[in-house]
């Protein structure tokens, strides 16, 4: 798939035709087509916002045939922001095979250091929200390989970002952050089923250190934009990635955050 056949699928919500992803054959290739799909968003006046880290949760990497995170970027027409209670809508109309995924973001206050570790990387942040990242996939019934997800945003659709929580109010220092989000865990409702229920510790051993492992990565990607003031970055999901359709409500509660977060599709 070229970037701009790419870009056309994701506008209209369709598959990729049988096949077309078999062009991209490389992590390498999949991020330089990523990056010429930015490009085109960018041209035509969308602004990034931030990142998303996929992939992070290893026990589900047997289900996807994928054995390492990947990374792509979160636009201002994919961002939203719940209200004050705690709830959201997202409209699912040009998603496709559209799934949800409870996860915690960040929210920087600048831009980390080079080389930055884990201090360093918590130095930067202003705060953390529970989060729901409705992801995608334009290859048909979500198969595919590294190199295509890459390629397709990462898989990215759109994301909901929770009530804030200073990064003064939650921990005081790198160490107690990583240890307070490995413990945690989450539970995800359909209505008031409970559907999965999920640790931080799958992820990467916590949110905090796929963190430190995206920014590695990221600064080692020639041409990916750097972190920026203000940028969000949403860490990966905690449970399997869940199907969805318009007209369900789902809920998420993490043990870090007072208020539910709850999501409306459309």
């Amino acid at each position: 798939m070229q970037p701009k056949a790419i870009i056309e699928h994701l506008d209209a919500g369709l598959p990729w035709p049988d096949g077309s992803g078999g062009s991209i054959h490389s992590i390498g290739d999949a991020y330089a087509t990523a990056l010429a799909v930015a490009s085109i968003r960018q041209a035509r006046g969308e602004l990034q916002t931030g990142y998303k880290i996929g992939f992070t949760n290893t026990t589900i990497w047997p289900t996807y045939n994928v054995h390492a995170p990947v990374w792509g970027a979160i636009w201002d027409s994919t961002l939203r922001l719940c209200d004050g209670n705690g709830e959201g809508r997202v409209s699912l109309k040009t998603l496709c095979q559209p799934r949800i995924e409870p996860e915690i973001v960040f929210g920087f206050k600048h831009t980390p250091t080079a080389g930055a570790n884990a201090n360093g990387i918590f130095d930067a942040l202003e705060w953390v929200a529970v989060g729901f990242e409705i992801v995608q996939s334009h290859m048909k019934d979500w198969k595919f390989q590294a190199p295509q997800a890459v390629a397709d945003g990462s898989l990215h659709g759109q994301l909901l970002v929770g009530n804030k929580i200073s990064m003064n109010e939650l921990a005081a220092t790198a160490g107690a952050l990583d240890a307070l989000l490995a413990q945690s865990t989450c539970q995800l409702f359909r209505g008031d089923a409970l559907v999965e229920q999920g640790r931080g510790s799958d992820v990467l051993g916590s949110p905090l250190r796929a963190l430190v492992y995206f920014l590695n990565e990221l600064r080692q990607c020639p041409g990916a934009r750097d972190i920026q003031p203000g940028d969000v970055v949403t860490t990966g999901t905690w449970t399997d990635a869940w199907p969805v359709q318009a007209g369900e409500t789902w809920r998420t509660r993490f043990g870090i955050a007072a208020l539910p977060l709850t999501v409306h599709f459309e």
